[in-house]
């Protein structure tokens, strides 16, 4: 009976080179599967495309100050996405596809180049110095030790205050919020001029929402096309718009023009910011889709984890030179895994498709040059980080308060960084109030001290 079994399993198939590299036949999946979990991914997270130019170059033209080229930042978002993605796959061997993270590139336009005045090439010094320690640090355990000292209830608060600044965003650039002189903000016109922003916009949520409670994987990406089609067929949108979206490398190198003002004390600020907010996204997506696709092994480890944080900082590195914001792991990957990813391959099949869309800059210039049809994208998208607010223990006041403080200046004060050096400076003191000073970790005091600095020297 021995000898007839091991005739049979000789019999049987072998796995191919490409299957046992990839390790499908041991993780119960083949390579049909993996790309169309790889296809999945990327129509979840395509929108980032569109929206990553949107925020990074055409929100600051309009602001009146000095921008990349929304078509270079367009190619660029592709490129270092589809190179993310092939060395997440191809070395880590994960599922988890990665492109400029939502919230960094918010940062990075938004605080760093409007409110700190810094030139978008000094910011991308900043990015390209930031991959480079954050390479350092996953490499040789330091990230482990820096991540510890954060309470995940601070961590959460992040996330989800990330998500409100990204959501508010969206609101402001579809009409939907609007400046007030007596109240700040107000709720935009619903009739009259500028009306036509707002309801498209509205149109665009309600489609997005109502696609997302479906279940739909692409929910967000379907939802800007259907809000195009609605915008081109009513007039609202120009097709004129994709006009100067042709893929291009004019800002390749632009990050090495910047070294001169790159170690200033608000760059220093910019860098940490950068470093802090990638560390706890890369960790916490990782742990998220690899413990959906059923990769986390019984003691809790990743096999790989390593490479899995290096190569995001690969990818930042390698998008800040081609001129883009940070680039990070994608929660969206969660929707390849649902559709049975488990490989690199999953990961390797959305690096192909991000390369193929580059043909596809036509339609996705009319997406970014339309705050419309990028707006409900953003709102969607802080929809998906705000529920990090349900895992904060707010019974406990010593967690609640900083936590609260930092989802709530985030948007207030139209920046990432402010909320983040609020939560440091109350967390240690909050602790302490609660008799709880010895489970604070030194470096939550550094970074406490750090902040105060941070708000009295590098905030105006």
């Amino acid at each position: 009976m021995a000898t007839e079994a091991t005739e049979e399993k000789k019999d049987a198939p072998q796995p191919g080179r490409v299957d046992k590299f990839f390790g499908m036949t041991e993780n119960k999946t083949n390579w049909k599967r993996e790309v169309l979990a790889g296809t999945t991914t990327f129509l979840a997270m395509a929108y980032i495309l569109a929206v990553n130019p949107g925020i990074l170059s055409i929100a600051l033209t309009e602001a009146g100050v000095d921008a990349p080229n929304p078509g270079a930042v367009f190619t660029a978002t592709a490129l270092a996405s589809a190179l993310g993605c092939l060395v997440m796959g191809l070395w880590a061997r994960y599922p988890i596809a990665t492109a400029p993270g939502m919230g960094l590139n918010a940062f990075f336009a938004f605080t760093v180049v409007l409110t700190l005045g810094i030139p978008w090439q000094t910011a991308l010094t900043g990015t390209l110095v930031s991959g480079v320690l954050f390479f350092i640090l996953a490499v040789t355990g330091a990230r482990e030790a820096i991540v510890n000292a954060i309470p995940t209830q601070l961590k959460l608060a992040v996330g989800a205050g990330i998500g409100l600044f990204i959501a508010f965003i969206g609101l402001k650039g579809g009409g939907i919020v609007v400046a007030d002189p007596a109240t700040l903000v107000s709720l935009g016109p619903f009739q009259g001029e500028g009306s036509s922003t707002v309801l498209l916009t509205v149109f665009g949520l309600l489609v997005t929402a109502v696609f997302m409670v479906l279940g739909w994987k692409g929910g967000v990406f379907y939802g800007m096309l259907a809000t195009l089609v609605a915008g081109v067929l009513t007039g609202v949108i120009d097709l004129e718009l994709a006009e100067g979206f042709t893929p291009n490398l004019d800002s390749f190198g632009a990050a090495f023009t910047g070294f001169e003002d790159a170690f200033t004390a608000h760059m220093i600020a910019v860098i940490l910011t950068m470093l802090f907010v990638d560390f706890f996204d890369t960790a916490g997506t990782l742990f998220a889709v690899a413990g959906q696709a059923g990769l986390v092994k019984e003691d809790g480890k990743l096999p790989r984890a390593g490479r899995a944080l290096a190569t995001d900082s690969i990818a930042t590195s390698a998008g800040a030179v081609l001129g883009t914001s940070t680039t990070t792991a994608y929660i969206e990957s969660t929707a390849g895994v649902s559709v049975g990813g488990r490989t690199g391959l999953t990961a390797v099949t959305t690096g192909f498709w991000f390369v193929v869309s580059l043909v596809a800059f036509p339609v996705f210039g009319l997406f970014a040059n339309n705050p419309a049809v990028t707006a409900p994208a953003l709102i969607v998208v802080g929809v998906l980080m705000a529920k990090a607010l349900g895992q904060i223990e707010w019974n406990k006041l010593e967690y609640a308060i900083p936590a609260f403080l930092i989802v709530i200046a985030m948007p207030l004060t139209y920046s990432i960084s402010n909320g983040i050096a609020l939560g440091l400076v109350f967390f240690p003191i909050m602790m302490t109030a609660r008799g709880r000073w010895r489970e604070v970790h030194p470096i939550a005091w550094v970074l406490m001290l750090a902040s105060i600095g941070y708000f009295f020297f590098l905030t105006e």
